[in-house]
């Protein structure tokens, strides 16, 4: 089965340093075959015959004891990526005038509600929950008007990992 393995948090502003060749090699030594990283943000695309559940257990151990830090890392499979990738609607993009963005959620707040407990100005934001995941699209001119940026400073924050459009189309095999 095809995987995407995404790990939150690391190298981010010099922080929590890990490099894309170790990281690929160590998913091999897992077992994992036709392992590819995409940026240097933490995005494994990866095959095994390992189950879901297991991958999502052993895999923040193998990170840990190799790095020598605690990465959160979230395990979709390629179904699970596509699904929630079709949900974007095809004129959301990430260009001069709009930013779009995929916060994939871990199960503790895999639900509707989350949204709900987000300071965000609704009126400035299009936002929107599908299993796995919360998308949204806001105009640039009305990103600070939207509050997205307060979401930061959430509890429920450190249970997401946010990926842009193009990144979240290109996990899921989509072509611009």
């Amino acid at each position: 089965m095809k995987y995407i393995a995404l790990l939150r948090g690391i190298n981010v502003g010099g922080n929590r340093k890990v490099e894309m060749r170790k990281l690929k090699t160590l998913f091999e030594s897992l077992g994992c075959t036709n392992v590819t990283t995409y940026l240097n943000s933490g995005n494994v695309i990866f095959e095994s015959n390992t189950k879901k559940e297991l991958l999502q257990n052993e895999i923040p151990k193998k990170l840990k004891k190799k790095f020598g830090f605690e990465i959160q890392t979230l395990i979709k499979n390629e179904n699970e990526i596509k699904k929630v990738t079709d949900a974007i609607p095809k004129n959301w993009k990430n260009d001069s005038e709009q930013k779009s963005d995929v916060a994939y959620l871990f199960p503790e707040i895999d639900s509707k509600k989350t949204i709900d407990e987000l300071p965000i100005k609704k009126e400035f934001i299009d936002i929107r929950y599908i299993q796995g995941a919360i998308i949204w699209n806001v105009m640039k001119k009305d990103y600070n008007k939207s509050h997205l940026n307060k979401i930061i400073s959430l509890k429920q924050y450190q249970l997401m990992t946010v990926r842009n459009v193009n990144t979240a189309r290109h996990l899921a095999g989509y072509k611009k």
